[in-house]
């Protein structure tokens, strides 16, 4: 072993800087920076929550996705021969108005009240058409009065004309034998014509009496008419929709009071393409699925097919617009089931109503009726 003079140096041992100092076994060694833990700022906080926002989003997309996926598959497939559009129910409106001007005195339904046919829905303030229809029930009684004179006037004036017909001719015998002279004759032609003047006269006050009848008798039917329009009742079972006045106002002469929807006619409008509704005919069966009861299945059959196309120019003259072409079609619910559920209708909801033009294809088991019992 050789001794290592001081100052002198390994040739076999590594260099070192003479600048670096060597620690020593008691000092601990300082650790580089990159191995040191980091405080979290703020900004390492904002962008790891938006990392876990984006994946979250991800998943819900990606569930909706599978989500839709899985649902179009189990919905059931509509066979061939039986066509099917989205429409909403509707039901016809009847506008309940007065045929003659005047003041609203009563209104006896409101909106969303169900009335039957014949109920009265208002009334119309008629107390000037009543004082005139008593008017004329008087006038009626004092042209019957007439009549009964005039009558009684006839039957006198015949008994004198007889009388003096009579008088004429005795007295005229009596002058051809020489009994009576002419100037007695004479008086009785003169009392003749008298009478047959009278008899006359009484005769045509008759028809006037008559007359006088017919009219009166007219005014007292056109014022009882007026009358009783003036009671407003509802000509079908419906549904108040509207209530477009209140008591006490002043309208004329057809303006709207009330506006029903018809519940004896409800129906869903939907529209079908060319090829589908050359294959539908009046009467077809239907079914009505709505969205908002799913569950239930109303039956219905076709009750109109639109006559011209919509949607679509005038003058088609290719293929691709041909298939534009749509038509308008309605299914009627049938008027039994209304009947007995006119409480529970509602108009105005989407749904999709299916057609079978195809008698020879059943009804898949997803549209066989169902109805609340």
């Amino acid at each position: 072993m050789q001794d290592v003079k001081p100052g002198s140096e390994d040739p076999a041992a590594p260099a070192q800087p003479s600048n670096v100092e060597v620690p020593s076994a008691a000092q601990p060694v300082a650790k580089p920076l990159a191995l040191m833990p980091q405080p979290i700022t703020p900004v390492m906080r904002s962008r790891s929550r938006r990392w876990f926002f984006l994946a979250g989003l991800f998943i819900i997309i990606l569930g909706g996705i599978g989500g839709w996926y899985w649902w179009q598959h189990r919905q059931f497939r509509v066979p061939e021969g039986i066509a099917f559009g989205n429409g909403r129910v509707e039901a016809d409106d009847i506008d309940i108005t007065p045929k003659y001007p005047g003041r609203v005195a009563e209104l006896l339904v409101d909106e969303g009240d169900l009335v039957k046919a014949g109920q009265v829905v208002a009334r119309m303030d008629t107390r000037d058409t009543e004082a005139t229809l008593q008017k004329s029930e008087a006038q009626m009684k004092l042209a019957e009065h007439y009549m009964e004179e005039a009558s009684a006037n006839l039957v006198q004036q015949r008994t004198q004309q007889k009388l003096a017909q009579q008088q004429f001719d005795r007295t005229q015998a009596l002058v051809q034998k020489g009994y009576s002279t002419t100037e007695q004759l004479d008086q009785r032609r003169q009392a003749l014509d008298g009478s047959n003047a009278a008899l006359k006269a009484a005769t045509a006050r008759i028809a006037e009496a008559e007359q006088a009848i017919a009219a009166t008798a007219h005014d007292v039917a056109y014022n009882k008419i007026v009358v009783a329009e003036g009671v407003l009742v509802a000509p079908r079972d419906a549904r108040v929709q509207y209530r477009l006045v209140n008591t006490g106002e002043v309208i004329a002469a057809g303006a709207k009071i009330f506006t029903l929807l018809d519940l004896s006619n409800v129906y869903m409008t939907v529209f079908l393409p060319t090829e589908q509704t050359g294959k539908i005919a009046l009467g077809d069966e239907g079914r009505i699925v709505l969205d908002a009861l799913p569950d239930l299945v109303v039956p219905g059959h076709v009750t109109f097919v639109s006559a011209t196309s919509q949607f679509t120019p005038k003058m088609v003259e290719t293929r691709s617009e041909r298939d534009k072409l749509m038509f308008r079609i309605k299914v009627r619910i049938e008027p039994e089931l209304l009947a007995r559920h006119i409480s529970e209708v509602r108009t105005g909801l989407p749904g999709v109503a299916y057609i079978r033009f195809d008698p020879k294809v059943e009804w898949p088991e997803q549209l066989h009726v169902k109805v609340p019992q």
